[in-house]
C-alpha cells in the first residue's frame, strides 16, 4: 500500500513539473560524486542514491558509486559533457557549489545547459567551525582575529578559491564589516573532510562547510560549532546559535541534488526526476536527512532547472560585487 501511494504521489508531482510520466528502466547505474570521500557531493551518492533508491525508487540492482575530485567538480562536469553525454546509466551528484562554480567560470566554457537538472531533495545549511582546543570561543572571536590578522587566521574548506565555501564565509565576513575581503587567507581542499581535519589538528583557525560535513566528528567531540548559516536553528546541531542570532545577517544553504548527462532521452529523464521524487518524499529519507542535518527542500524537473538558473545569476552578481571569478 504504501509503495502505491508513493507512486500516485510521484505520478501527480511530475505532471505538475511538466514530466511525462513515461518512463524508461533504471538498473545497475553508477552515481558519480565529484569529490573524494567524506565530504557533500559523495554523502548526495551514497544515501539517498546508492542506499534508497533500489528501495523506494524501484532502480534494480546495486547503485555504484564514484568519486572523481579535481577542479571542485569541474573535472566530473567536463568527464561528464564531453565523455558520457549519452550515458543512460549516469547520475551525478550536486550542490549549491555546483552552481556557484559555473556562475564563476570555474568550469571554463561549460554551462547549466550542458546537463539536464534533475532534482533536489535537501538543503545543507552552511556552518562556521573550530576544533574542540580552539581559542575562538564564538563567530565574533573568530571575526576579532580575521578583522586583526586576516593572513594569521586561516580558513578552511570543501571548495576551491571563489567556491561556495569561500563565498559563505566572505559573506559573514562582509555582514562583520570587513572590507577588504581578498585578505582573507582561504585555503582549499577537495573535500571537506580533509579540511576539517586541519581545525582538529590546530593548523587552520576555522572550517567552513555544510552541517551535513560536521556531525560525525561533533559528536566526537573533535569540533565546536560556532554558528549555523540557517534562517532557525538546526536540530542534529544541538544548541548552535544561528549567524542571526548572533548580528551576522547570512543565510546559506548548500542545496543537495543531482543532474544527469544532456543527451539522455525524455524517458530516462523522467525516470531519474521520479527516482529522485520517490527518495524526497520517502519515510527513509526524512529520517536520515533530519539525522544528517538536512533541511527540507524540493525541486524537480523543469522547477528545478530554473532555480538552478536563478542562483547561477545570483551568485554571479555576489561574486561580481566580491570581486571573485572570472
Amino acid at each position: 500500500m504504501k509503495k502505491v501511494l508513493l507512486s500516485l504521489i510521484v505520478t501527480i508531482a511530475l505532471s505538475l513539473v511538466g514530466i511525462n510520466p513515461a518512463m524508461a528502466h533504471l538498473k545497475n547505474v553508477e552515481c558519480l560524486a565529484p569529490a573524494g570521500a567524506g565530504g557533500g557531493w559523495d554523502f548526495t551518492c551514497r544515501v539517498p542514491a546508492a542506499q534508497l533508491m533500489p528501495k523506494v525508487a524501484g532502480v534494480e540492482g546495486s547503485i555504484k558509486v564514484v568519486n572523481m575530485s579535481g577542479s571542485g567538480g569541474g573535472k566530473a562536469f567536463a568527464h561528464v559533457v564531453s565523455k558520457r553525454n549519452n550515458d543512460e546509466k549516469l547520475l551525478v551528484a550536486a550542490s549549491a557549489a555546483t552552481a556557484t562554480r559555473l556562475a564563476q567560470k570555474v568550469y571554463g566554457d561549460y554551462s547549466a545547459n550542458d546537463v539536464k537538472w534533475v532534482g533536489a531533495l535537501g538543503m545543507d545549511y552552511g556552518v562556521v567551525v573550530v576544533g574542540k582546543d580552539s581559542p575562538y570561543k564564538t563567530l565574533d572571536d573568530l571575526i576579532s582575529a580575521l578583522k586583526k590578522k586576516p593572513r594569521r587566521t586561516p580558513i578552511v574548506g570543501g571548495s576551491s578559491a571563489g567556491g561556495w565555501d569561500h563565498v559563505k564565509m566572505l559573506l559573514v565576513a562582509k555582514a562583520a564589516g570587513i572590507t577588504n575581503l581578498k585578505k582573507i587567507n582561504y585555503i582549499a581542499f577537495d573535500n571537506g573532510g580533509k579540511a576539517l581535519l586541519e581545525v582538529i589538528s590546530g593548523r587552520a583557525a576555522a572550517f567552513t562547510g555544510d552541517t551535513s560535513e560536521v556531525l560525525g566528528q561533533l559528536e566526537a567531540g573533535k569540533v565546536r560549532v560556532l554558528a549555523v548559516l540557517s534562517t532557525k536553528r538546526v536540530a542534529a546541531l544541538g544548541n548552535t546559535p544561528t549567524a542571526q542570532e548572533l548580528g551576522y545577517d547570512v543565510i546559506g544553504g548548500n542545496w543537495r541534488a543531482f543532474y544527469a548527462p544532456a543527451g539522455i532521452s525524455d524517458a530516462t529523464y523522467a525516470s531519474w526526476v521520479a527516482a529522485v521524487m520517490a527518495v524526497a518524499y520517502s519515510d527513509e529519507w526524512t529520517t536520515l536527512r533530519e539525522k544528517n542535518g538536512l533541511a527540507e527542500f524540493t525541486s524537480f524537473g523543469k522547477d528545478f532547472d530554473n532555480f538552478v538558473t536563478g542562483q547561477i545569476k545570483a551568485v554571479a552578481e555576489i561574486s561580481k560585487e566580491l570581486g571573485i571569478g572570472k
